[in-house]
């Protein structure tokens, strides 16, 4: 018969398997061949089956992509509109899945929540990136330009997200994208010591939302080797659309695994 210790440590085992499910789509999809891990980091309004790296990527990188409240498989729960509450969730379901090397990529709100899921898991003493992809956004710290959290409804469904939907899919997806600004707009940049993890920073050359100045202001953010990246003449959602070169450069830039 099972201690009763036994069992809660299974039950214990099922509801953190349970966890990371709900959280990171693509885990344990390349049991056998994968050498290193790829957690992505989507941008706001968007879910997991947004991203389709793992297509572009070798099998020897699994690609676990972050599926927050709020969005298709999990589109019951309510979104999270606090960053704190998002990486006090993830950073210990992410530390349970650093058995690989790994990295981050994130795409505008992706990138806030991944550099700081970086910290919270060197809070922890846990096992930290090799190198943060991060895109698409403004180094922490710096002002929001235009904030939208608060803006009534028919004006934040004027914006450039709600372009070309329906009227029952915009009426579906304006909680979440006003969730996902309020979780941007209300982010406290707290000063730490640079992450030693290798830092790329990338953008479409035409996003108006980010400039040169702006992606170059990581740089402090990290003791390790930085560089910036430029698609010609992409805007701010160009990651769809240039997910081969994006992949090749994430493959580039982590080391050969045996």
């Amino acid at each position: 018969m099972d201690r009763p210790d036994s069992a809660f440590r299974a039950g214990t085992a099922v509801t953190a398997a349970a966890l990371a499910g709900a959280w990171l789509r693509g885990l344990g999809s390349r049991l056998d061949t994968a050498r290193q891990r790829l957690f992505v980091f989507p941008h706001a309004g968007a879910g997991a089956s947004t991203y389709r790296l793992a297509a572009h990527l070798p099998p020897s990188i699994e690609v676990c992509t972050l599926q927050l409240p709020g969005r298709e498989s999990r589109f019951a729960e309510p979104a999270l509109t606090s960053l704190d509450e998002a990486v006090t969730t993830l950073a210990p379901i992410v530390a349970d899945h650093t058995d690989l090397p790994y990295a981050f990529f994130g795409h505008s709100m992706g990138s806030l929540i991944a550099f700081e899921t970086a910290r919270r898991l060197r809070a922890l003493g846990g096992r930290l990136p090799g190198h943060l992809f991060l895109s698409g956004m403004r180094a922490p710290g710096l002002p929001d330009r235009d904030p939208r959290h608060a803006l009534p409804d028919d004006e934040l469904l004027a914006t450039a997200e709600f372009a070309g939907l329906d009227a029952e899919l915009r009426e579906l997806l304006l909680p979440v994208l006003r969730a996902d600004l309020t979780l941007c707009e209300t982010y406290a940049f707290r000063a730490e010591t640079p992450l030693p993890c290798a830092l790329t920073v990338l953008a479409g050359s035409d996003d108006d939302s980010v400039t040169e100045a702006e992606l170059a202001g990581w740089r402090e953010h990290t003791s390790a080797d930085f560089d910036v990246h430029l698609f010609p003449g992409a805007p701010h959602l160009y990651v769809r659309s240039a997910e081969p070169q994006l992949a090749e450069i994430i493959a580039r830039a982590l080391p050969a695994r045996d």
